[in-house]
């Protein structure tokens, strides 16, 4: 029986992810800060006859990220799964933002991924088989303040990641969403339908889930989930940075 830990799983596309794999038959860790909401989760996905496992962590601790990076690497229990979901979003206004709101911004999105995955590739490689899945954005390919970049390194990292451990049975996909109907918005201050985004241009969680978990099984680095996010992907490198960074400022992250 498979293993997945997931991170920022209390809520949104992690949540989501802890549903479409408890319903086929994973075991899980959840990782967020949130007890109360992982406790409430846990009871719901334990009805599919899986085990849950809780483990609150604000990740940008480094104290609370050892303990995580330690069940990550816990080769007498194996992580078969590993889902990077935490993340959080800023204003684009760099110049405005605190310093050290951007720092944690880029620790979260960044070194995180890179720590967990670092911790579970050594046990998988041994076994000689897992997946990681690192959650993105279809801001990755756009100009778009240092949202835009620290899931730009997570796609590239991903890519190269992919070509050297797939060939030894350990896959690495960065899941590039849009702007997807989950309460990450919501956390911002953002009502739904006041980020200026057309209705056709909204996924829903579901869907990029099913999508990500699909692509992860056929071995791709990168997975952009809809038609429509796949055509955009193809068309962003060709607009000049201006251009980009313009369309880039609709939303908030």
């Amino acid at each position: 029986m498979a293993t997945a830990l997931i991170t920022g799983a209390s809520s949104g596309l992690g949540a989501e992810f802890a549903r479409q794999l408890a319903a086929r038959g994973a075991d899980l860790v959840l990782v967020a800060r949130d007890q109360d909401a992982l406790d409430a989760l846990a009871v719901r996905l334990r009805a599919h006859g899986v085990a849950v496992e809780v483990l609150v962590a604000d990740l940008t601790d480094a104290e609370q990220l050892t303990r995580v990076e330690a069940r990550a690497g816990d080769a007498a229990n194996p992580i078969d799964v590993l889902v990077n979901n935490a993340g959080v979003g800023l204003s684009l206004a760099f110049e405005q933002n605190d310093i050290a709101d951007e720092v944690r911004h880029l620790r979260l999105h960044d070194e995180v991924p890179m720590r967990l995955m670092h911790a579970v590739l050594g046990p998988m490689l041994a076994r000689g088989s897992g997946r990681i899945i690192n959650v993105a954005s279809i801001a990755a390919f756009m100009p778009r303040s240092t949202y835009g970049a620290v899931k730009g390194w997570l796609v590239q990292f991903s890519r190269w990641a992919n070509a050297r451990y797939g060939p030894r049975g350990v896959t690495v996909t960065a899941v590039c969403p849009g702007w997807v109907h989950t309460n990450f918005h919501e956390r911002l201050g953002l009502p739904p339908g006041e980020e200026g985004i057309p209705a056709f241009l909204w996924l829903n969680a579901p869907q990029v889930v099913r999508e990500g978990l699909r692509d992860a099984a056929r071995g791709r680095s990168v997975s952009v989930p809809s038609v429509r996010y796949r055509v955009i992907r193809r068309l962003l490198p060709l607009l000049p940075d201006h251009v980009g960074a313009h369309l880039g400022e609709r939303g908030r992250t």
